[in-house]
């Protein structure tokens, strides 16, 4: 397990840091994930140079504490009443230590879950009605646990570069999303070095196989050990998409050479974990690549 003293030598944007869980899932105690926070581009300046300044307990939803999310979209649309041009969204890395889930409205710790029990961070899931816009929410009570990775203008750029749809979403056309693919190391400096190859043929035919769900690409190659595992975080282009969403699919195979997609799309449930098929490899560019047993020990959950 990595200490707290190798999180902090990493660098800030290190992918390692990049949150890997989807909004709606639970985060775990004791780890560092990261997350967001819409503000205004002068109180953005004063967080960078003094840190965050904790809501005051009576005219906040969770009770006193510096309220962040992991849901980019969420995060740009604050603070309410100014315009996009004059609000900030900081990059954040949070220290969550212990975590409560409050999931309904009127919980019984809905704000004492730090003060009367002991909690660090407060979590409401994504559809409970407490929340505006019904959209997960965070509240750290230590200002101390969040560290702030980046400043960023509020525009389609950035919500694109930080955009992890929850898997089970249909991808839209003519968008770019971060995905994975898991391969072996040999594999993975190849395909940094010369791009993908697609496959010739496979559950949706020929194209490269990715995935938005990493937990699906860290199951790959299959049979190899995690030393020898590595996955590639890239960026794609998905252009025009078609849904595959059962056995036996009349465009099952073809949805690109008779039908004109670019990519297809396996939904969770289909194929157990969602998958991406992309028939052009020059729709993907490669971001990063993961080692898997540096991802395990930064996330035990994987």
């Amino acid at each position: 397990m990595l200490t707290r003293a190798c999180l902090r030598k990493m660098k800030p944007n290190s992918p390692y840091l990049d949150n890997f869980l989807n909004t709606g899932e639970h985060p775990e105690d004791q780890r560092t994930y990261v997350m967001f926070h819409g503000t205004s581009i002068e109180a953005a300046e004063m967080i960078k140079k003094n840190g965050f300044t904790p809501s005051r307990a009576d005219i906040s939803m969770l009770g006193a504490g510096v309220y962040v999310t992991r849901d980019i979209q969420k995060a740009c649309n604050y603070p309410p009443g100014v315009s996009k041009s004059k609000r900030r969204v900081l990059k954040v890395r949070v220290d969550v230590g212990k975590v409560k889930i409050i999931d309904q409205q009127d919980h019984p710790m809905q704000k004492t879950w730090h003060t009367e029990h002991g909690y660090d961070t407060a979590w409401v899931p994504p559809g409970v009605d407490m929340v505006e816009s019904n959209r997960q929410e965070n509240c750290v009570y230590d200002p101390k646990r969040i560290k702030v990775m980046e400043v960023m203008k509020v525009n389609k750029k950035t919500i694109s570069r930080y955009r992890h749809l929850q898997s089970g979403v249909s991808p839209e056309d003519s968008h770019v999303y971060v995905m994975y693919h898991g391969t072996s190391k040999q594999a993975a400096v190849k395909i940094q070095r010369n791009g993908f190859q697609p496959s010739k043929d496979g559950m949706l035919g020929a194209g490269v196989y990715l995935s938005r769900d990493i937990r699906k690409a860290i199951k790959y190659p299959i049979g190899a050990n995690d030393s020898d595992r590595m996955v590639l975080k890239v960026k794609v282009d998905v252009g025009r998409v078609k849904v595959i969403n059962e056995q036996g699919y009349d465009m099952q195979y073809n949805w690109h050479t008779k039908h004109g997609y670019d990519t297809a799309w396996v939904p969770p449930g289909f194929g157990k974990q969602e998958e991406d098929c992309v028939y052009d490899p020059k729709r993907i560019t490669v971001l990063t690549m993961l080692k898997l047993s540096t991802m395990k020990m930064l996330n035990p959950s994987l």
